[in-house]
């Protein structure tokens, strides 16, 4: 049994894929550690909500709630560093590791102090954390969930240290022997970009039925006879394809429900109410994030998920999100734009879902009417997207992924490493078979 810590920068319940990681190095005989960084008291309950009957565990490295006293001159001594680590890299170009995120040192020393076998990041100031610990012989693996260098809008860039990320995700690419990725596409892409071996593929998929009810109760839908539209992400903003969603209303051919789930700022939420078009202002709704377990039973109740990510920024159109395998799971016909990653799944289980363009306004509405015009259609995708999320199902990435893990822990394959010139061995990568 092996000691290994995985490292967030933020809370648990916005965690999906270490949470699965965790269970499946858990349930291989492993001690496994989740630590990261607590900001609001409504996520931190659903944290300790997420820990109830779990064979591992999850400790808050900084408390940004202020609780205390001592918790609160920590909050206060960590923003100031992060906001005199940002003006020093605008006024020098000097890149220091509060840049990369919050509790950077906190996040190096903790993780020191656990002296765990493997010690697993997934974050741009994780980036700094592996590195630092590998050039003290600790053994660090990254999952690329992101590709951290190349997930910020045009504007964004300017501000953010990319030369530094891009040499630190290099590095840890080619030395690191767990290294994952959430596409075959963002594997090729990284291999490519840092000349290493490509990271292995893990699908951000979710095992078979789970938290989904036999019976379906609805709590957001409230006329059954419209078919219903679904979209969730973590917070609901610009550049998430709802532009285009808004856009295409007044091509559509027949009513339709528009259910949006996720933390909506007041200044979106009235920029949406401006942009709504005559006539759809009562058939929108705005939902409210919800607790893990609870998810899925809230997708199940509609008929369409919508995945409309952008394909203009590199990670995006590489990986495959969350969304696009909750879908399925939760039996709803997919509508998704054609990024690199969204094709690599639904070539493979094209009943299950359209593909159209980004920012295609005529082909989205086009494609929501297919459905809502054709019922019988519409239910024939939804019993695809049921068939390909039992094939995709995370029990069949979690051995994948435990092995990985296993192979770099093996202290003699630790030895031959050290010993080999830069680069990274890799199982052996394939597309998905559904």
């Amino acid at each position: 049994m092996a000691r290994i810590l995985i490292l967030i920068s933020g809370h648990l319940c916005n965690a999906p894929r270490p949470q699965k990681e965790a269970d499946a190095l858990a349930a291989a005989g492993h001690e496994v550690m989740i630590a990261g960084m607590w900001f609001d008291d409504k996520f931190a309950d659903r944290d300790r909500q997420l820990l109830s009957g779990k064979s591992w565990s999850f400790h808050p490295i900084v408390d940004f709630r202020g609780v205390t006293f001592a918790q609160k001159l920590q909050r206060l001594r960590m923003r100031l560093q992060a906001k005199l680590a940002r003006e020093l890299f605008q006024k020098t170009a000097i890149a220091l590791p509060d840049l990369l995120g919050y509790g950077a040192k906190a996040m190096l020393q903790f993780a020191k102090t656990h002296r765990a076998d493997l010690t697993i990041v997934h974050s741009e100031v994780g980036l700094w954390v592996a590195q630092q610990l590998r050039q003290q012989s600790y053994t660090v693996g990254v999952d690329f969930e992101d590709w951290f260098s190349e997930d910020l809008l045009p504007s964004a860039r300017a501000s953010r240290p990319i030369a530094w990320v891009r040499a630190l995700e290099a590095e840890l690419a080619r030395h690191c022997t767990y290294c994952l990725a959430p596409s075959q596409a963002m594997a090729t892409a990284i291999a490519n970009a840092y000349q290493s071996a490509p990271p292995v593929v893990i699908y951000n998929s979710f095992p078979c039925g789970e938290h989904l009810p036999n019976q379906l109760q609805y709590h957001d839908r409230e006329n059954l006879q419209n078919p219903s539209l679904h979209w969730f992400s973590q917070t609901i903003g610009p550049g998430r394809g709802l532009e285009t969603l808004l856009a295409a209303l007044p091509h559509l051919k027949a009513t339709v429900d528009i259910h949006l789930r996720g933390n909506c700022p007041a200044v979106y939420r009235d920029w949406l109410k401006a942009n709504i078009p005559d006539g759809w202002q009562d058939r929108i709704w705005i939902h409210d994030t919800v607790a893990n377990h609870l998810l899925p039973a809230r997708i199940a109740e509609h008929d369409i998920g919508l995945a409309l990510e952008t394909s203009t920024i590199p990670s995006r159109d590489l990986t495959v999100t969350n969304k696009l395998f909750q879908y399925l799971q939760a039996g709803l016909a997919v509508i998704a734009t054609d990024t690199a990653g969204q094709q690599e799944i639904l070539r493979h289980v094209s009943q299950a879902g359209h593909l159209i363009p980004s920012d295609d306004t005529i082909a989205l509405a086009t494609a929501i009417n297919q459905w809502v015009q054709q019922p019988e259609q519409l239910a024939i995708a939804k019993e695809a997207a049921v068939q390909a999320s039992m094939a995709l199902a995370w029990e069949t990435q979690a051995p994948k992924l435990v092995r990985q893990a296993e192979v770099a822990i093996r202290p003699e394959h630790n030895s031959e490493k050290n010993a080999a010139q830069p680069g990274c061995t890799s199982l052996s990568q394939s597309s998905p078979t559904v």
